[in-house]
């Protein structure tokens, strides 16, 4: 699922023409795991902090089981562990990736942020595999270099 993070833009509020397109695509989708991506991390320990204003989106994926939401804008790499629609720890929640290593500059981290597992200051990309059933993750530095490598399941 690719989704529109730019709030201010185009809405991503409960009941916006967004959050309802996707509730119903959800709805009508029989695959097994989900996957979302957009721009403006729900979560981040980066200085720019969470984006609130997508949290309808997230809620809708979370109540459908969605695996994994994919986000940008901060640059850095984060991975946290699965959280639930209100941000809780839950193993059946949603795994979420910051990925903003795409090579024009690199920013730290002001915070830990809870359920944050993993955090790096280093170009490269994050390369998904999806499977049925799972999905497995690299995130591969700009020297080749394997930093973070697991597999998931599919709730």
């Amino acid at each position: 699922m690719s989704l529109n993070s730019n709030c201010t833009f185009v809405s991503c509020a409960a009941g916006s023409a967004q959050e309802q397109w996707l509730r119903a695509d959800l709805a009508a989708s029989s695959r097994p795991c989900t996957i979302a991506y957009w721009h403006h991390p729900r979560y981040t320990s980066g200085s720019q902090g969470d984006t609130i204003a997508v949290d309808p989106l997230w809620r809708a994926l979370a109540e459908r089981g969605a695996e994994v939401v994919l986000a940008g804008h901060v640059h850095n790499y984060e991975r946290f562990d699965p959280v639930s629609a209100t941000g809780v720890a839950d193993p059946n929640g949603i795994r979420s990736f910051v990925v903003g290593t795409g090579g024009r500059s690199l920013a730290g981290f002001s915070t830990t942020h809870a359920n944050s597992v993993v955090r790096l200051q280093t170009f490269g990309v994050l390369k998904m595999t999806l499977s049925t059933s799972s999905y497995s993750r690299q995130m591969v530095s700009e020297t080749g270099a394997i930093l973070d490598c697991r597999t998931g399941a599919c709730h």
